[in-house]
């Protein structure tokens, strides 16, 4: 529940970041065409806008042809430079914390004389743990999503949404960040929790959690 609303606020806070950026680089910005850019609804947008504008970030002035103009105030300025500095720092530190993870999840494989291992989830996290897998003896047969929306190759690795559908392996990864919690109950289900492996980063409850 906690990594929930955690991850809520900090699309939240992404979104507010975005916004304020759009705004910084071009204050005649319409919102359908300033949604199209964040790639949100433009109601979402609208909510927003006005959010930032009630907290004294952004302020708005009328222009001929029913135009607005949209500029930073210094207080929006001064949050825009908070919240990008926050998301460096919070970047930085989860590409350190998730990569030592995968690192000794990856030892503890090898420990362990396990060699093909299946990720499941497409992510961030995905990402760095392939990098990571090639400092050791371990193979990637490909990634498992719970959803069919993206099966384009990862990293030239195969991609299935039918866990009947993988080829063989001796492992699982954990890979997903929007419910890694619930994935892990699922497939603790059809395999042997000791091959399930997954970053502790995910603050997932088991008691075989080896990092």
């Amino acid at each position: 529940m906690m990594n929930t609303q955690l991850n809520q606020e900090t699309k939240e806070d992404q979104l507010t970041l975005n916004i304020l950026d759009a705004i910084e680089r071009q204050s005649d910005l319409s919102q359908r065409r300033l949604a199209g850019d964040l790639g949100i609804a433009l109601g979402l947008t609208n909510s927003y806008l006005k959010r930032c504008i009630r907290k004294g970030l952004v302020k708005v002035s009328a222009i001929p042809s029913n135009r607005y103009l949209y500029y930073l105030t210094p207080k929006g300025f001064s949050e825009k430079t908070r919240l990008t500095a926050e998301f460096l720092s919070v970047s930085f530190s989860f590409y350190r914390q998730a990569g030592d993870s995968c690192q000794r999840i990856f030892k503890e494989c090898e420990n362990q004389g396990i060699e093909d291992l299946l990720f499941c989830g497409r992510s961030e996290l995905a990402e760095i743990a392939f990098l990571k897998a090639m400092e050791f003896s371990i193979n990637i047969v490909g990634i498992y999503v719970a959803e069919s929306s993206n099966l384009a190759p990862f990293y030239t690795k195969p991609v299935w949404s039918e866990f009947d559908q993988v080829n063989n392996h001796q492992g699982l990864l954990i890979t997903d960040l929007n419910d890694p919690e619930n994935l892990y109950r699922d497939l603790s289900e059809i395999s042997a929790e000791e091959t399930i492996f997954f970053p502790d980063i995910l603050r997932i409850k088991s008691q075989s959690s080896i990092v």
